[in-house]
Order: C-alpha cells, then sequence, then structure tokens
C-alpha cells in the first residue's frame, strides 16, 4: 500500500488559493509577491499535511488518491475558476465554477483539449521555464461574450512523488461586469456631453449673431431670444434629469417605508396634464376603482414615474388622439400578495420589436430626430426603471407598430390599518 500525497498537495493548495483570493478581496489584484507567497503557503502546508496525516490512507495500487474534502470543500466555494494543471499542462483538478466555464474540462486530460487559449498555455510554459508569475487575458464569445484576467503561479512541490504532481495554478477572475460599467461609463459620458454640446452650440450662435449682425434688428432678437430660451430650456431638463437618477441610483437600495394612494397620484398627474392634452388635441382620461390603492412608496418619485409615462404617451403616441391611464388590483397567485397595476395606453404609431428591450437605457431613442424635437432627454424611461427597482416593482412594455403602445406599471399592495378613507400619505407600520 501507498502513502497518499494528495492530502498534503491540497492542504498546501487550500493556503495557496486562500491567499490568492483574500489578495484579490482587498487590493484588486494579484502581482507576483504574492504568487510567491501563496507558493510558500503550499510549502508550508504540505508540511503540515504530512505532519498531521497520522495512521497511512490505504488505496488500491490502481485507483486514483483521494482528495482531502476540506480543501476540496474550500475551492467547491470559491467563485471564481481555479485549475490545477502539472508539468505535463494535464489538468489535475478544477473547481465547479471552472468545470461551469469549461464543459469540456475533464481531469487527466491536457488542458489544450478544453481550454484553445494561446495567451493562456503560453503563459502557463513560461510559469515552468522560469518559475515566475504571468498575468494574462482569457475572452470567451458562446454562449455569452465573457473577459477574464488569469492568473498563473507556480506551485513548487518538488519533494512529491511521481511526475504528474500539481506544479501550476491558474485563477480567473472574472471582468466581464467590471468592463460593462465601464463601457456604460464611457458610453454615458459621451452621450451627456453630446447632448449638451448641443445647445451649447446654438446658444453661442445665436449671442454671436445678436452681438453682431443682428444687433439691431428687434425682428431678429426677438426670434432668436426665444430659440435660445428653449435650447437654455432643454440644457435645464437635462441636468434635471441627470440629478434626479443619480439621487435614485445612490438611494436604490433602500426600500421606501410609507404608504401612499396611487389611485391619487395618478389623478393629479392627468389632471396636471389636462390643459396640455387639451391644447394638442388629446383626450386624456384616468380609470380608477372607488376603493384606495395603497402601496410602498416615495410620493415625489411615484409621481415622475407616472408624468414620464403620461408624457410620453402624449408625445409619442398622441397622433393617435387617445391616452388611457388606468389602475386595476390584481391579485396574487401561489400565494404572493395582490398587486397595483397602473397601465398608460396610446393609440399611436406603437414601437418596433427590436427597441423594446433597449427603451430604459440611458439616452436610447427610437427616434432621435422626433425626441429632440419634443423636448425629451431620453431619460424618462431610465427614471421610470431605477424608480421602479426601489420600489421592488415591475416594468413591462407592450407595443406593436400601427397598434398603439400599452406601459405597465406593477407595485406590491400595502394595507395599513386604517378606518375610513386612507389619507394621501401615511406612515407604514413596522
Amino acid at each position: 500500500m501507498l502513502s497518499n500525497p494528495a492530502r498534503p498537495l491540497w492542504l498546501g493548495v487550500t493556503l495557496a488559493v486562500a491567499v490568492i483570493v483574500f489578495a484579490e478581496a482587498i487590493g484588486g489584484t494579484v502581482d507576483a509577491a504574492l504568487i510567491v507567497s501563496a507558493s510558500l503557503a503550499l510549502f508550508i502546508g504540505g508540511l503540515i499535511g504530512r505532519r498531521a496525516q497520522g495512521p497511512v490512507l490505504q488505496q488500491s495500487e490502481a485507483g486514483p488518491p483521494r482528495r482531502h474534502t476540506i480543501a476540496e470543500a474550500l475551492l467547491a466555494n470559491i467563485p471564481d475558476p481555479v485549475i490545477l494543471v502539472d508539468r505535463r499542462v494535464v489538468v489535475m483538478e478544477a473547481n465547479p465554477a471552472a468545470r461551469r466555464l469549461l464543459p469540456g474540462l475533464k481531469l487527466r486530460h491536457p488542458l489544450s483539449f478544453s481550454l484553445r487559449a494561446p495567451d493562456v498555455l503560453d503563459g502557463i510554459e513560461e510559469v515552468l521555464r522560469t518559475g515566475s508569475a504571468v498575468r494574462t487575458e482569457y475572452a470567451t464569445r458562446v454562449p455569452t461574450e465573457r473577459a477574464f484576467e488569469v492568473q498563473i503561479g507556480a506551485l513548487p512541490m518538488s519533494d512529491m512523488p511521481g511526475s504528474g504532481e500539481a506544479n501550476v495554478v491558474l485563477f480567473l477572475r472574472d471582468l466581464t461586469e467590471a468592463r460593462r460599467l465601464e463601457a456604460m461609463r464611457v458610453d454615458f459620458v459621451a452621450n451627456a456631453s453630446h447632448e449638451l454640446r448641443t445647445p451649447l452650440a446654438a446658444l453661442l450662435g445665436f449671442i454671436e449673431t445678436l452681438q453682431g449682425p443682428a444687433r439691431d434688428d428687434a425682428h431678429a432678437r426677438e426670434q432668436f431670444l426665444g430659440i435660445m430660451r428653449t435650447q437654455a430650456q432643454r440644457m435645464t431638463g437635462l441636468i434635471d434629469d441627470l440629478l434626479s437618477l443619480s439621487r435614485i441610483e445612490l438611494h436604490e437600495h433602500v426600500v421606501p417605508t410609507r404608504t401612499v394612494d396611487l389611485g391619487r397620484i395618478a389623478r393629479q398627474i392627468v389632471d396636471m396634464q389636462a390643459p396640455l392634452a387639451l391644447k394638442r388635441g388629446i383626450a386624456l382620461s384616468v380609470e380608477r376603482p372607488d376603493i384606495p390603492l395603497p402601496v410602498l412608496g416615495d410620493r415625489d418619485e411615484l409621481l415622475r414615474v407616472i408624468e414620464n409615462l403620461v408624457e410620453n404617451a402624449m408625445k409619442y403616441g398622441g397622433s393617435g388622439g387617445v391616452v388611457v391611464v388606468s389602475l386595476h388590483r390584481v391579485e396574487g397567485v401561489d400565494g404572493r400578495g395582490a398587486r397595483i397595476e397602473l397601465r398608460v395606453r396610446d393609440e399611436g404609431p406603437g414601437i418596433a420589436a427590436e427597441h423594446i428591450p433597449r427603451l430604459t437605457e440611458r439616452f436610447y431613442r427610437v427616434d432621435t430626430a422626433s425626441s429632440r424635437q419634443q423636448g425629451g432627454t431620453g431619460l424618462g424611461l431610465a427614471i421610470v426603471k431605477h424608480t421602479l427597482n426601489r420600489h421592488r416593482g415591475k416594468l413591462i412594455i407592450e407595443s406593436e407598430p400601427g397598434r398603439g403602445t400599452t406601459v405597465r406599471v406593477s407595485l406590491p399592495e400595502h394595507r395599513p390599518d386604517t378606518v375610513g378613507p386612507m389619507p394621501d400619505e401615511v406612515p407604514a407600520r413596522d
């Protein structure tokens, strides 16, 4: 019978990976010094494992060695992929995250069978040749596009018998979300700069004209001042929307604790928008049951949500002549509580299916020219989405070209113990 070399190996590997994960948690990167520290931890772990091993474990001559259960459990709970290979670049071990990333990954098979990344394989060869840590990148395209930073470090175990010992660890850190957020930040800055640059350029042009050729032209002055006022209002609206979006995102994780009547808020918005609807020839109406429709929410934020939805319906769907705001109490299913649903329906031109998933993106517009002409900032539905996230609500947009658009907002019902008509806003019970 042979002694089991897996126990000291895996205890050491666990310490090594623990060092790497700890470094990632506090610093975000793993440098060469930390890899060396991990290798030292591996060596010490091997010594501890051999001393603590106690009685010799037995196994059959033909069977594989038993893995250390503690090390296996720890690696299984590391969220990032970790792969161990020997000097022949044959896979010795991989945690579940690595198996999910590389479905073709198999033990005792060459890593190149499942990971066809020349930069990674070359990095392993360099680590085996020099013993120095290597950092490279790995990207996948199928089934989804993902990006990883691969940390490759040497794990010297020269005292282990056999030639198939694990000598290299690959630690893959997922950069997909960070790259996506960086791309969103770049797009946001570019879009915001573009949206502000256009009215600023118009203002500067008209100011120069009024200071020059139109200095004494009263008619041109009145005309240009009107346009300048419109452009200034557009910039003001854009800045207000950006500030609102920033405030909502800052408190998005905080659930509101006050009870408001969604029906009363909807009635208030319809009354406020009635003069504008009459001016545009739009029949704006509200349909609601004669019962309170209580939800937990921030009154001002819900006012902004309904206002944005009604304004969008009037701007882009008002050509149909009808905008209807309706409220409904929907009974819960499967033991879930009831929900209050608000619907804003128009009979306008509708929206093509390919645009609907992107309507809540910042600055996304189906028709950019029409939106700017109507005074839209491209942030209204983004504000609606983040507000509903805070209120644990849902947003559904249903539309077909030529058949109008219906936007549905669903919020959990909240019924405080009140007697008689519900006040417009009362503290929620603990």
